[in-house]
């Protein structure tokens, strides 16, 4: 029994949150609070992901003048796939990004990551920038 546990434990993956808050080790991110993203509405999910990846989008396309930051997060109830990713641009669910109604709990930050280049950046802010002119959000509640 206690092997058993121990090989769940090693198998649970690492969640990531990306954004420009300043957080520590023990606070919540909870939804209910105006959105990084989109038309800054009221969130009614929050966000996270188990690939780095998409974590330094969050952070590097969240709104405000901090500099982007990214959080080691462990959720605290239930969530699914992130249907603003999954199906509708692509198949399955390859970024890994997930969105619950509950909150998740900032457990550590990674320090050191490998932002996007400029022209990267440029590229995802002139195609969100487009989607908006669209009368797309960027976030799907």
């Amino acid at each position: 029994m206690k092997t058993e546990s121990i090989k769940n434990e090693a198998a649970k993956p690492t969640y990531y949150h990306g954004t420009k808050a300043n957080l520590k080790p023990g606070d919540l991110i909870a939804p209910g609070f105006k959105s990084n993203y989109g038309s800054g509405k009221k969130a009614a999910y929050v966000y996270f992901s188990a690939t780095l990846d998409a974590a330094i989008w969050g952070a590097e396309l969240a709104v405000g003048e901090e500099p982007g930051r990214i959080y080691i997060v462990e959720p605290t109830g239930s969530f699914e796939d992130d249907p603003n990713l999954t199906n509708k641009r692509f198949p399955g669910n390859p970024t890994k990004s997930y969105r619950t109604a509950q909150p998740i709990q900032v457990s550590g930050e990674v320090r050191e990551w490998q932002g996007h280049s400029p022209e990267q950046l440029k590229a995802m802010r002139d195609h969100l920038e487009k989607l908006r002119e669209q009368g797309i959000e960027a976030i799907e509640d």
